[in-house]
């Protein structure tokens, strides 16, 4: 399998890294840096938190400085602890679910659909029990997930469900985007997303206010602010005596708040001006990957022994990725990788299950515990280039390979 840094050798490069970009974001760049105004906590933050929480239909959006961070801080948000469970996905990256790992909370893996390589909400019905505080889950590859069932569920039994949305931005479920479909969204702007911010960054975005005050606090380290008993971060206190004022800082003045501990996860005022063009940019970033996606659909309509992600009625995919499947007992996966990239084109595998991975080993996760996620790594999926980046020149070269490849490789 090739890495990021063979991708000059290809003549359909993956591109999993390289924002599209143009003389737009140079100018946003060249303006917040010829503006005099803070290059930190500004204007074009603000700005880019407003849009994006417009774009998704929710109350507040906040910016951080990645995807991973963001997922960091709303697990941090669910005041987990030992005892607690949470339901996830195996199909993801690993930052979905490694602050986890410091919480002492339990998780459950519940496996992924076939078709989708989605969270399977009857795997999920199965996991749930009283201890179950949070589901979170991943619309993998820009498909959301099936959010009714989830919904339904989360609100039979008062749980909070997380949406990671890195891959589903552009994404809609039933007229909703995704990442406003559960209690919290959680983004990313690495350079290999939908949109990027200067290649890192991340928001998240729900409609609670209390949440939303306490994430700002944290996500800001606001140490010398004073805070009452309200609007203390993450955090227990004391209750002010009554009719207190709170002018001034902690410095100066009693304070009467006690916070737990903070970061500094600010998106800088450059990130968020281009994070602004690249919002704009949206729309046609997406409608070039439906368009790569739909010519890789009709040239896999052809070989009946590979299928292609489905899209329910009401759905729109974002295509952060294309996947498909091929059939194990007609094709070798792995030879078939071997012979598209003999064939110029560059192919991923998205993601190993976290299951099998060490950490989660260690914590009593098995082989055999999510058959379809591992039946699917091991044997059947395929991520394709789908990238708004190719040329169509690239993309002709793309289905051309494809075809001749799966001919090559098919059993017959």
């Amino acid at each position: 399998m090739v890495t990021d840094a063979d991708a000059g050798q290809f003549a359909v490069p993956y591109l999993g890294i390289g924002t599209v970009i143009d003389d737009r974001e140079l100018a946003a760049v060249r303006e917040v840096l010829s503006s005099g105004l803070p290059l930190s906590q500004g204007v074009w933050r603000e700005r880019f938190e407003e849009r994006f929480a417009e774009h998704i239909g929710v109350r507040h959006a906040v910016s951080v400085t990645s995807g991973t961070v963001a997922l960091e801080l709303v697990i941090r948000l669910l005041d987990l602890g030992p005892g607690d469970e949470v339901i996830t996905t195996p199909q993801t990256y690993q930052a979905t679910i490694q602050p986890l790992l410091d919480t002492g909370a339990v998780v459950r893996f519940a496996d992924v659909r076939a078709d989708t390589a989605n969270i399977d909400p009857d795997r999920v019905a199965a996991l749930i029990t009283p201890r179950t505080k949070a589901i979170m889950l991943v619309h993998y590859g820009g498909l959301p997930a099936d959010m009714d069932a989830i919904m339904r569920m989360a609100d039979e039994h008062g749980i909070v469900v997380v949406e990671d949305a890195a891959h589903a931005l552009g994404a809609r479920y039933h007229g909703r985007p995704a990442g406003g479909l559960g209690h919290i969204g959680c983004f990313s702007f690495h350079s290999s997303k939908n949109i990027s911010t200067l290649g890192e960054g991340g928001m998240i975005t729900l409609d609670r206010d209390d949440w939303a005050r306490r994430l700002r606090l944290v996500r800001g380290n606001q140490a010398d602010l004073l805070l009452t008993a309200a609007g203390t971060a993450f955090g227990d206190s004391t209750s002010p005596p009554p009719g207190a004022l709170f002018p001034g800082d902690a410095y100066t003045h009693e304070c009467f708040g006690v916070r737990r501990a903070g970061t500094n996860a600010t998106l800088s005022e450059a990130a968020a001006a281009v994070g602004l063009v690249q919002l704009d940019k949206l729309p046609g970033l997406t409608a070039r990957r439906r368009a790569v996606a739909a010519r890789l659909t009709a040239e896999l309509a052809e070989f009946e022994e590979v299928r292609v992600q489905p899209v329910p009625a009401g759905v729109a995919h974002a295509y952060h990725l294309f996947t498909c499947y091929v059939d194990p007992a007609r094709i070798d996966r792995d030879e078939l990788v071997r012979c598209l990239a003999a064939e110029g084109v560059q192919t991923f595998l998205r993601y190993f299950p976290l299951h099998l991975l060490p950490e989660w080993r260690a914590r009593g996760h098995r082989l055999g515990e999510c058959p379809v996620a591992e039946r699917q790594w091991f044997a059947e999926h395929l991520n394709l280039p789908c990238h708004p980046g190719l040329s169509d020149e690239q993309v002709e070269l793309l289905t051309t390979a494809l075809g001749c490849a799966l001919r090559k490789v098919i059993r017959r």
